[in-house]
């Protein structure tokens, strides 16, 4: 392997690791049992949990920012499937749901475990 090769492999490889540095914007070091410590039955867990019907546990979270646009809702929720807790936008299962919703709301939901926890199943607004 020549020089020029070789310096185009290692520029290759650290743009590679670099640009992987931009997706991570939460503690995964903090999640205990989760795919960062070594858990990643549990994800096939929850996975095969939503593939036979399984009912997911409802977490309570606030609605921090509603987008029509984008069809998402933000959430500042505690833990949930695994994750621990954040603010973080989700899809929703049916759009007209954020009409529903508001800003400071708090709400109960149920995430889908199947592809990662990222989309709201269903809600429901707490009192």
């Amino acid at each position: 392997m020549n020089a020029r090769s070789f310096f185009t492999l290692i520029l290759a490889v650290a743009g590679v690791g670099f640009s992987t540095l931009g997706l991570a914007q939460m503690d995964h070091g903090s999640m205990k049992g989760g795919a960062m410590a070594g858990g990643s039955m549990q994800g096939s867990a929850a996975t095969m949990a939503a593939q036979h019907g399984a009912d997911t546990s409802m977490a309570e979270g606030t609605v921090k920012r509603v987008d029509k646009t984008k069809g998402t809702v933000t959430l500042a929720h505690g833990s949930v499937n695994g994750m621990p807790p954040m603010t973080m936008a989700y899809k929703v299962k049916d759009i007209t749901w954020l009409d529903k919703m508001q800003v400071g709301q708090k709400i109960r939901f149920a995430t889908d475990p199947a592809d990662g926890g990222m989309a709201v199943l269903r809600f429901e607004a707490l009192k």
